[in-house]
């Protein structure tokens, strides 16, 4: 079947499940015992539209989700993987539909859906209009949608607006026994059940697309008939569409004509051979790559064979949106899939995952860092303030922090959880970078602030805040006190990369001796050297261009998808902060600084010594702030 044509707003609309799976983390175990669990966007339309989207491609959703928590979290999710959200409505009767399942082996997966009356089954066809359905050159659905009647109705018209407008539409069967009311609620992960009324329901239909997609079940419960090629030539009586037959790890059968004598005979994808670690997700994931091959113009045992690295990538990880590969990922993958046959186990390639799929894009940054502890703690002695102060001095400078942010894109915080947390909390969900410390202040060799297991400690922090860890570390101190150095933040490193953080690594020479021009650059290149990868660096500025010269020779090398530098400012004056930046803002890996006694070492002096009031601290370190950015972005 020729490629839907281009030069249309969006490559696909998807119409469908749109809701929020909560993974069980125990894996192996009983979904009876599984005691803590991983929230990811679900249902199989917003996968797929997710997916393509993270391949390239302009995807839009076409569902409700609830007006509460989980609805807004399935939007964020979306936009923030480009997928238009235009006609993502807001129903404020209902619920965003959830799903709770686990992972008992390769082949068992408990799921419950809880999606009575939920928010996606209310789409109607006042939620779009024939212009927007025009607009896409593909468009996708799912059957749960033909299970009831009024979201059946809504899909019709859908189907009625692509045909008029030329769209290509294609069927996703995706059928779910129980969400026809052919299964027990507790018997979610059930995917055939017989039914005439079913498969008579969904032939009356399949005259109406272009493309049809199934696992072998599917196919049967469309067709009607358990044997699979009865069940392909009862389809063909009823339409031309192209109909492609997924085998799971073996790969996948397109049909694209007359069905042969055997079902082996028709065109075939070969599987792409990794170990499973969850199935859960992999036919979204294979559409999505299904679509884009088809979309980008491939012969369908090509577009095939794209849906099913896509599928491959997604079953070795936990979850299945948040699993989808990147278009790099897929070529890396195609590159080198004869070496890798355990992908969740591949640091390499989970470390590419990561990175490529970082949630928030930061152009640059502009921190205001107020992460001090035993310096502020001295500020206090020496003003005869008592030290339970600190705890509204962040407060203030976290308002300072705030009051700028709300115009200035980028903006951001270093704060700790000594004196800090009230103003971390406040400030967590606003939209800011913020990084947080993880090591014990003032301590040479490097030690955690919470203790040994940092683990334990990082899953109670919101995702969103970067973990920050400062190391003082030069080439000449003794082999031993290096290499303890070196054990911790590897420790700290990995804990803040499996609990779903980013990580900055700060690096200043230790003993007071000069950073510039070896100590930085050698730190960060034993640090790489040890397969420690930082999603950000912050260092003591580069005093030269030549300094500038290794550091961006050693990252170009190195680690090509860090994030970049963040220069930090070791209370030096303005004016030297300033022509510090001027020689940085034409490097391609300075991303912004983090900043601080600069900006409120005086205002906090003054108020701590109570001759500065509440108002006069934010305004001035607001102002300082301020003048910061000006001269970073000036």
């Amino acid at each position: 079947m020729n490629v839907p044509p281009a030069g249309r707003r969006f490559d696909l609309i998807a119409m469908g499940r749109a809701a929020v799976d909560f993974y069980g983390e125990q894996i192996g175990g009983r979904l009876e015992d599984m005691s803590s669990f991983a929230k990811y966007m679900g249902g199989s339309a917003a996968n797929t539209a997710y997916g393509l989207a993270r391949l390239g491609h302009r995807t839009s959703m076409l569902a409700r989700v609830g007006d509460e928590h989980m609805g807004r979290f399935v939007r964020e999710t979306l936009a923030e993987a480009g997928v238009d959200v235009s006609h993502l409505r807001t129903d404020k009767d209902r619920l965003t539909g959830l799903v709770v399942l686990g992972v008992k082996d390769r082949e068992t997966f408990p799921l419950i859906f809880y999606r009575e009356n939920c928010a996606d089954m209310a789409v109607s066809a006042e939620d779009f209009d024939a212009d927007y359905i025009a607009s896409a050159r593909v468009f996708l659905t799912n059957g749960t949608h033909f299970s009831a009647p009024a979201t059946a109705a809504a899909v019709g018209t859908a189907l009625d607006y692509a045909r008029r407008a030329g769209t290509k539409t294609v069927f996703d069967v995706d059928y779910r026994p129980v969400l026809w009311g052919l299964a027990g609620k507790g018997r979610g992960e059930d995917r055939f059940v017989r039914s005439d009324d079913v498969s008579a329901h969904l032939q009356a239909l399949l005259p109406r697309f272009d493309v049809v997609v199934g696992t072998e079940e599917e196919i049967h419960i469309c067709g009607g008939e358990t044997d699979t090629l009865a069940a392909l030539r009862a389809i063909r009586a009823r339409t031309a569409a192209t109909i492609v037959l997924k085998l799971g790890p073996k790969g996948a059968m397109i049909f694209d004509g007359a069905i042969p004598g055997r079902v082996e005979d028709g065109a075939f994808a070969a599987g792409a051979p990794v170990e499973t670690f969850n199935t859960l997700g992999a036919g979204d994931a294979f559409m999505a790559g299904l679509m884009s091959g088809w979309l980008d113009g491939l012969g369908w045992v090509d577009a095939a064979k794209r849906g099913n690295a896509c599928g491959a990538i997604v079953v070795s990880r936990h979850g299945c949106a948040p699993a989808c590969p990147t278009r790099a990922e897929l070529d890396w993958y195609f590159a080198n899939k004869a070496d890798v046959f355990r992908l969740h186990a591949d640091a390499a390639f989970e470390t590419r995952h990561r990175k490529l799929t970082r949630r928030r894009r930061w152009p640059d940054v502009v921190a205001l860092a107020f992460d001090h502890r035993i310096q502020l703690e001295k500020m206090a002695d020496a003003a005869g303030a008592p030290r339970a102060r600190l705890y509204r001095l962040k407060d203030l400078l976290a308002d300072a922090a705030l009051t700028v942010a709300r115009d200035t894109p980028g903006a951001g915080v270093l704060c700790d959880d000594r004196w800090g947390e009230a103003a971390l909390w406040r400030m967590t969900g606003k939209g800011l970078w913020i990084g947080r410390p993880v090591e014990a202040p003032g301590v040479f060799p490097l030690d955690l602030q919470h203790g040994p297991d940092p683990a334990l400690v990082l899953r109670a922090w919101p995702e969103e805040h970067v973990v920050k860890c400062l190391m003082f570390w030069h080439p000449d101190d003794p082999p031993e006190e290096r290499a303890a150095q070196e054990a911790v933040l590897a420790k700290a490193t990995r804990a803040a990369q499996g609990t779903g953080h980013e990580m900055l690594i700060e690096v200043i020479a230790s003993r007071g001796r000069p950073s510039w021009p070896d100590a930085v650059p050698a730190a960060m290149t034993r640090l790489y050297d040890i397969g420690l990868e930082p999603d950000w660096w912050k260092l003591p500025p580069p005093p030269s261009a030549a300094d500038w010269d290794r550091i961006e020779a050693l990252l170009d090398a190195r680690d090509p998808l860090c994030r970049g530098v963040l220069l930090l400012g070791l209370d030096a004056p303005e004016a030297k902060i300033a022509a510090d930046f001027k020689l940085a803002r034409p490097r391609k890996w300075a991303k912004g600084f983090a900043v601080g006694r600069t900006a409120f070492a005086g205002p906090a002096q003054a108020w701590l010594e109570n001759t500065l009031d509440d108002a006069g601290l934010v305004r001035d370190v607001a102002a300082a702030y301020r003048r910061l950015i000006a001269a970073w972005r000036g």
